[in-house]
């Protein structure tokens, strides 16, 4: 077992567990106003560090969140601050006063971004007050950088957590950094949120499904800069699917500015009938929403990892990626899942074809239980808190020297 206590920062008299205020800043953009991946990595970083050293202190800055929210409140061990009160226009340079001010009197012996965007605030206060900082790495936030603030922000970082080894790969090839300094650190499920459960009756009459009807979803942000996502091209695949299957149903979950232009794709093919956009959906819907389907695809082809596979498969869903990006990982090269050409709207459709006739030559997706504890077992809560602890242990020294191979 991990001895917590043995972790110094500056000198055999301190740790995470018995240093005086402020151990640990956290930067993150939000938490506590939206669910997106990033959203659901910080919370759950920040959760990890609490139950990991629980005498710690952290204070946690958040740019877009607001104070008040449900189960944002301060305590003795953990303090909030929020930037999402002020116009966007000034946001982020309130942010950085806010993140850097407190920083410079509080000197943290630890600064975690959640978002490379403020690497450079930490690169500030390290050279600054000395302070180690690290960067969480997720996907198009990092990939094809071309700032140059930013790049020297990543390669001063004391150490970049890589949510998948597509991302690593990525960022080692494109910065030239140090590979020793980036470390994976994968997305993580509230498995305690997302269980496999019938179908919601409630939601059945809501989307006048009827038992009969396959249903195929997706969970995404409808984000025009996005596209990516893979919507497109699994509503492209669902005529060829319903050659088939002809009640096959495909219900997209989410919200964004590219709404109205697959509303236009979904009148142009004629699949008003077949075809729910359901929009924003609450957190405590979204797993119904999961156990609603037979099966969820996201062929995408520029996602850093994707935690709605992960929250999917959770539920025991037959899960479809595409298998050009972080999504790989998500479905850890095929062992979990369909992987699939992205670009290949034939054999998109082949595939789910198969999966909801149950003919897809993978036992493990038809097996809900043997799925879920699949998923557990490589991506659960304790598992990335192992790994994250296995880290803080190795990582942060005396002098925040880095040994070699210590990965």
């Amino acid at each position: 077992m991990l001895r917590k206590s043995s972790l110094n920062l500056r000198g055999p008299e301190k740790s995470l567990n018995n240093v005086g205020n402020s151990a640990a800043h956290l930067w993150a953009p939000d938490i506590f106003a939206i669910k997106g991946g990033i959203q659901t990595y910080s919370a759950l970083l920040l959760k990890a560090l609490q139950d990991l050293y629980p005498h710690a202190t952290y204070r946690v800055f958040l740019k877009n969140d607001v104070g008040g929210r449900a189960g944002a409140g301060d305590n003795s061990k953990t303090k909030f601050s929020y930037a999402g009160s002020w116009p966007k226009s000034i946001r982020s340079l309130y942010f950085a006063l806010l993140a850097v001010g407190r920083g410079l009197m509080e000197r943290p012996e630890i600064i975690i971004s959640t978002h490379a965007n403020f690497s450079p605030l930490a690169y500030y206060l390290k050279l600054m007050t000395g302070a180690s900082y690290w960067v969480v790495a997720h996907g198009i936030d990092v990939w094809g950088m071309n700032n140059p603030a930013l790049n020297t922000a990543l390669r001063e970082a004391d150490l970049i957590l890589s949510v998948s080894g597509y991302t690593r790969d990525r960022l080692l090839s494109e910065q030239g950094l140090d590979q020793e300094k980036v470390v994976i650190l994968p997305n993580t499920v509230d498995t305690a949120r997302f269980d496999i459960r019938p179908k919601p009756e409630y939601l059945m009459r809501r989307y006048k499904l009827a038992s009969h009807h396959p249903v195929i979803l997706t969970v995404s942000r409808l984000d025009g800069r996005e596209k990516y996502k893979g919507y497109d091209t699994a509503l492209r695949a669902l005529p060829i699917i319903r050659e088939v299957i002809p009640e096959a149903r495909y219900l997209i979950v989410g919200e964004g500015d590219d709404r109205s232009r697959i509303e236009r794709i979904v009148a142009e093919m004629g699949l008003k009938g077949c075809v729910t956009l359901a929009g924003h959906v609450s957190d405590a819907e979204l797993c119904d929403h999961y156990n609603l389907c037979d099966v969820f695809a996201m062929p995408s082809k520029g996602e850093g990892f994707g935690v709605v596979f992960l929250e999917a498969m959770a539920c025991g869903k037959p899960t479809l990626a595409g298998n050009k990006d972080g999504s790989v990982d998500a479905l850890r090269r095929g062992e979990l899942g369909v992987l699939v050409d992205p670009d290949n709207v034939a054999a998109i459709a082949a595939a789910l074809t198969g999966m909801l006739n149950a003919t897809y030559p993978h036992q493990v997706i038809y097996n809900p239980q043997l799925l879920r504890q699949r998923v557990i077992s490589a991506f659960g809560f304790d598992s990335f808190k192992s790994t994250l602890s296995n880290l803080v242990e190795t990582r942060l020294t005396f002098g925040r020297q880095f040994p070699a191979g210590s990965i």
